[in-house]
């Protein structure tokens, strides 16, 4: 009970955001004509905030599978550096493994890496349940937003913004909560010499490539800052 207890106040931030975010797509969603099992649907097996934001447009336009596939490798090619920090934290996750990999979101991710467990709060347990809370959330806000968005009129203009200001919120508490910023350079490094080279519309993938080998390279050197103290005030 004590860790179902520390798991769900940890996560209320997420639940704020998650609600929220969570209406916009639903609305977005409906707004192109699809309805509220869709939104329970997509939000339940594929639960990846961004990529159903991009999943609206690409459903409406008719996108082809192979084009849906780059897409979606393109959106979520961040999860390739989760995973490489999370194989230690995640090796002994039993049965529930499978669905935290799955469930493994920014957000998520951001509460798993910022910092230990007082006494009492069992770990491993912690890291399931923060999973399980933050997909509940999204659901919850993904179907309200759809019913909201089936009786009262909404201008969808901008929704589609919400998860970049979500990602610079996250990257914001991520540098806050930690004395070791060396992952974040790396990471606006890397990005910056591939929006150089080439250039605005094809940079994605070379950076999010090029992120993966140096922090790849670099793991040894970056491990013990994994377990630096929490600098929150």
């Amino acid at each position: 009970m004590k860790t179902a207890k520390y798991a769900f106040a940890q996560s209320l931030p997420v639940m704020a955001g998650y609600l929220v975010l969570g209406l916009g797509f639903g609305v977005l969603l409906e707004s192109k004509g699809y309805g509220v099992g869709w939104a329970f649907v997509m939000s339940l097996v594929i639960y990846a905030g961004s990529m159903q934001y991009v999943a609206v447009d690409l459903l409406a336009g008719g996108a082809s599978l192979i084009a849906a596939a780059l897409m979606t490798v393109t959106v979520n090619a961040r999860h390739l550096l989760y995973g490489i920090s999370m194989v230690e934290r995640y090796r002994e996750a039993g049965p529930a493994k499978p669905y935290m990999i799955f469930a493994l979101t920014d957000e998520t991710y951001s509460l798993v890496c910022s910092g230990g467990v007082p006494e009492g709060v069992d770990q491993k347990r912690y890291f399931f349940l923060v999973s399980l809370f933050n997909h509940l959330y999204w659901i919850a806000g993904s179907v309200a937003g759809a019913l909201v968005g089936t009786v009262l009129p909404f201008d969808s203009t901008g929704i589609d913004f919400s998860m970049t200001a979500l990602f610079l919120v996250v990257m914001v508490e991520q540098w806050r909560t930690t004395r070791d910023h060396r992952p974040a350079l790396v990471g606006l490094g890397v990005s910056l010499v591939c929006l150089l080279v080439f250039g605005a519309d094809d940079f994605l993938i070379p950076a999010m490539i090029g992120i993966a080998l140096v922090l790849t390279l670099l793991r040894p050197a970056l491990e013990p800052g994994e377990e630096a103290a929490d600098v929150r005030d």
